[in-house]
């Protein structure tokens, strides 16, 4: 781990409850004596959120996948360079509702970005930052997007079809199996508090 804060990325398919887990964990942390700073992607400082509203706009144009790519890159270097590495140094612990997994995830896996593009993004963009320890809420796409549907309010990643849903959460995992030290795989089809009990026993492992 981090001499510094730690940095702990929730990361999850449509309606995998990680906004709701994002809090949960924020509050292990304080119960802890933790500093902790709690953000999201995209996102996170005036400028990424700016850009967030532009991903997620519905344009008449439409977003073309290299465009979102980019845009979600210079969101992702605003809110490093505004929130998360100051945060990190001076040894708060960052929570943060998704970060680079879901590039690889949803660009990657749902868009067919070729992976060398996203990984020189990331190279250039992280500058070998990682997360200390990814959350990853695993649900059937299926069952996420009847949830995402109930809550109403769909982005338009949300109202993608189920084979990209699939795509997303087949590229998840993928990536959770590379790197099994960091990543700990959360059935989120469970009740909430059910999924908070996994999320305890994972931090109390890696923290």
């Amino acid at each position: 781990m981090s001499e510094l804060g730690r940095f702990i990325v929730l990361e999850g398919g449509e309606g995998a409850g990680k906004s709701t887990q994002v809090s949960h964990v924020e509050q292990w942390l304080l119960g802890r004596g933790r500093d902790v700073r709690r953000t999201r992607e995209p996102g996170g400082s005036l400028l990424a959120e700016a850009i967030r509203g532009v991903v997620l706009g519905d344009w008449d144009e439409g977003v073309d996948a290299q465009t979102e790519l980019l845009l979600i890159f210079a969101a992702r270097a605003a809110h490093l360079n505004a929130t998360v590495r100051p945060a990190l140094q001076a040894g708060c612990d960052v929570v943060c509702d998704r970060f680079v997994d879901a590039s690889y995830a949803y660009q990657g896996g749902g868009r067919g970005i070729a992976l060398r593009h996203i990984d020189a993004l990331s190279d250039l963009v992280l500058q070998g930052l990682r997360p200390d320890l990814v959350l990853l809420l695993d649900i059937e796409p299926e069952q996420g997007l009847a949830r995402a549907d109930a809550r109403g309010d769909n982005n338009r990643f949300e109202a993608e079809n189920l084979a990209f849903q699939r795509r997303v959460r087949e590229h998840y995992l993928a990536r959770a199996a590379a790197a099994p030290s960091r990543y700990e795989i959360i059935d989120a089809a469970l009740a909430q508090d059910e999924v908070s009990a996994q999320i305890d026993l994972a931090l109390e492992r890696h923290l």
